[in-house]
């Protein structure tokens, strides 16, 4: 009886044991969530703190852009661009953010920051294939990420991408979350935005995209390199049409339509070769800076530059100068510099050889002629060509050829050296030196006998600008690149109010010297190979041992110089003069 009541005492004791035990694991498993909930809260929190200003970093914060135009108004080059104009839903024609939609996230005007169905299909495909094979990312998560995130792949970074998508949603409308997708979407060459990689893949702005080129250009969306129009033209084509296919499927066009715009589907043409340009806005930024100090936005500059000559010198530079380098400056009768190569390949040396100073050799001579036309000479006016010698300096002609008595006009058509010393002797060194002042170029030159005959060096820049003003009708010139500035949305910022030119020169002088560089490239000139229907007339120029050889000529628009030589001063080794080379290349220019 005892041991019945001591069983049943046990048997009630574990009754009352057994609810205990649950109440425990019950207990143990509420805590165990609890301390996850509190884990994953913390986490999140400490993830939000680490998240960049949200407010700050939605401005840009890339360089300001500045943009080149020629005298048209043209786009030739950009700097700082690495993201295009701004645009957005309502400025765009519809095809084009309706190819980025129906191809990136085709509920996106549906859904919340996450697409639930999307991502579930997206997990359901990975687990099944057994890799990454599709991505459930929204427009919006994608926009976090290009704003806000880097690319690596870490839960912490996906974390920031879903509290940020959260954020945008809450603050944006839908088509303001386009907009920021579609200005700041990672492409091809480290650009930003559709507006940048059409000017880039077509030429064209956004606004311009036909149908058949947004879908390209959504193409590139799922792997910019992969599907690169230029690179792998074959597969953008191919990715092209399942968009087109799809925005047929998504009612945003008619499959006529659609046929119509696969039709069209292309290669891109590919980046312009803006290095043609580069000599140029190097040189334009000097005066913008000087213009306008620093740059606090984006900025159109527009310039002087002629786009056609521009691509004329560039074509036909390299053709002549060979194993030499060479330089070419146009420029307008009033100082509007219209074309600039500093050298023949601006990817191999950026070195603007129009802003070096080397000797001008008898390109410097007019200073010597227009001194004495203003002393009365004319180019009928017989002067003596024979050895001279001023002190120990005893110039030679080429060749050490002399003519005798000549014409003023046959001396400077022959380009002989004893005449130029001569007439120095007779009227002065300062009446020289003064002449070249008035040509703007007077304080670059040395005191000496020598510099008659070119010895003190210029720049192509310089003695371009000194030959201008005898086309100019004896008017002083100054060369200018900026006619005005405008701030992205039109304001200007600065306008060339130029002051009202002076008489350097008068017009019978001008006229006389006219005549005496027509006859240059006439028949029997030093500059004969420059003949063209529409060349006024030119002068050659060549340094001691043919270490510099010059041409600067005129056409009824512009006056043009041109430079061969080596960088180092060394003689080109081909005996190349300014009658030669230089003659030959501003004749392929104007022809």
């Amino acid at each position: 009886m005892q041991q019945k009541n001591e069983k049943s005492l046990k048997d009630k004791k574990n009754t009352q044991e057994k609810p205990s035990f649950r109440r425990r694991m019950w207990a143990f498993l509420f805590n165990l969530a609890l301390i996850g909930i509190i884990f994953i809260a913390g986490y999140t929190g400490f993830i939000y703190m680490m998240m960049p200003s949200l407010d700050a970093i939605l401005h840009e914060t890339r360089p300001p852009a500045i943009i080149f135009l020629d005298d048209n108004g043209n786009e030739i080059r950009s700097s700082n661009r690495i993201m295009g104009t701004p645009v957005s839903v309502d400025n765009l024609p519809p095809h084009v953010w309706q190819a980025i939609v129906a191809i990136e996230d085709k509920r996106f005007f549906e859904h919340g920051p996450i697409d639930l169905r999307s991502t579930m299909r997206a997990v359901f495909l990975n687990v099944f294939r057994g890799r990454f094979a599709a991505g459930g990312s929204t427009i919006t998560q994608q926009t976090a990420k290009n704003i806000f995130l880097s690319r690596d792949k870490k839960i912490s970074r996906k974390v920031q991408e879903l509290i940020l998508a959260q954020w945008l949603e809450n603050r944006f409308s839908k088509n303001q979350i386009l907009d920021l997708y579609m200005n700041r979407v990672s492409l091809v060459g480290g650009l930003r935005g559709v507006d940048a990689v059409a000017r880039t893949m077509f030429g064209v702005s956004a606004q311009k995209l036909s149908v058949a080129q947004s879908a390209q250009i959504a193409a590139m969306l799922k792997a910019p390199t992969l599907y690169s129009p230029l690179k792998n033209p074959e597969k953008n084509i191919a990715r092209a049409r399942v968009i087109l296919a799809e925005m047929v499927r998504q009612k945003y066009i008619s499959l006529d339509a659609a046929r119509m715009a696969a039709a069209e589907l292309k290669p891109a043409p590919g980046m312009r070769d803006t290095n043609i340009y580069r000599y140029w806005t190097d040189y334009v930024m000097e005066e913008l800076e000087s213009v306008i100090g620093n740059l606090t936005s984006d900025v159109y500059v527009y310039t002087t530059l002629n786009k056609n000559l521009q691509e004329r010198v560039a074509a036909v530079l390299p053709k002549h100068t060979g194993e030499y380098q060479g330089a070419v400056l146009a420029m307008a009768r009033d100082g509007a510099v219209r074309a600039m190569a500093g050298g023949a390949d601006y990817q191999t040396s950026q070195f603007n050889r129009t802003l070096a100073k080397r000797q001008p050799g008898s390109a410097f001579k007019p200073v010597v002629y227009l001194m004495a036309l203003e002393n009365g000479l004319t180019p009928e006016s017989y002067v003596n060509d024979s050895p001279f010698s001023v002190g120990d300096y005893n110039p030679k002609n080429y060749n050490e050829h002399y003519y005798g008595d000549i014409p003023l006009s046959v001396a400077f058509a022959k380009s002989v050296n004893s005449v130029p010393v001569k007439l120095t002797k007779i009227y002065g060194i300062d009446s020289v030196l003064n002449m070249a002042g008035r040509l703007g170029v007077g304080t670059k030159l040395k005191r000496e006998y020598s510099t008659v005959l070119g010895a003190s060096e210029m720049t192509l820049l310089d003695l371009t600008n000194m030959y201008a003003v005898i086309w100019n009708n004896g008017l002083s010139v100054h060369p200018y690149s900026i006619t005005k500035i405008t701030a992205q949305d039109g304001t200007l910022l600065y306008v060339r109010n130029p002051s009202d030119p002076i008489q350097v020169l008068q017009p019978s002088t001008t006229n006389a010297m006219s005549k005496l560089l027509a006859d240059v490239v006439a028949i029997g000139g030093t500059g004969h190979r420059a003949i063209a229907p529409n060349v006024l007339g030119g002068k050659t120029g060549t340094s001691n041992n043919n270490r510099d050889a010059w041409f600067i000529g005129a056409t009824d628009k512009n006056i043009i110089g041109v430079w061969v030589g080596n960088d180092d001063f060394s003689p080109m080794s081909s005996k190349v003069t300014g009658g030669t080379l230089p003659a030959e290349i501003f004749h392929d220019i104007v022809k």
